[in-house]
């Protein structure tokens, strides 16, 4: 049975929406990378947003965005202490609407940190729920769960190349 106009621009809307969450996610990823609290605010609705990061704790936008701060961009003489890197893979996202939509990410986490002098590998998995703001698609709801994690000790010749 051939396909209707409406049903070929229901699909395609449904392609867009996700290439727009996938986009948006990207961004939260590279802005968490980048130390950029202004761009990984505004990955999420202006008001109302829930998030829960397991030990990081739950918060809404604001709180979560002065945590990832807090940490992001603590510096000892002028220098960054944590050096981040997040991958996130396997995305599984479902539009239910032009409206909503939910998604699931495979996290792939690095984490220096020069003040314990340790490195980290972390994966887990995040759960989130989006919504439309103002025409462009935001984080609503977003739930990290830990999948396993291993930390290591570094040594004193170890050296972070900033930039």
């Amino acid at each position: 049975m051939p396909e209707t106009t409406t049903d070929l621009a229901a699909r395609i809307a449904r392609l867009e929406a996700i290439e727009a969450i996938t986009a948006l996610k990207h961004r939260y990823f590279r802005a968490c990378d980048a130390k950029d609290p202004i761009g990984f605010r505004d990955c999420f609705l202006r008001a109302g947003a829930e998030l829960d990061y397991g030990t990081l704790g739950r918060h809404d936008a604001d709180g979560m965005a002065a945590v990832f701060a807090s940490i992001a961009l603590r510096q000892v003489d002028g220098a960054p202490v944590i050096f981040d890197m997040h991958h996130g893979v396997h995305p599984d996202i479902t539009v239910h609407d032009a409206e909503s939509a939910s998604g699931r990410w495979t996290l792939r986490f690095r984490q220096v940190n020069m003040l314990d002098r340790t490195e980290s590998v972390t994966t887990g998995e995040y759960a989130d729920e989006y919504r439309v703001e103002d025409g462009h698609w935001k984080i609503a709801h977003c739930t990290f769960t830990q999948l396993w994690s291993i930390t290591r000790p570094i040594g004193a010749d170890c050296r972070v190349k900033n930039g």
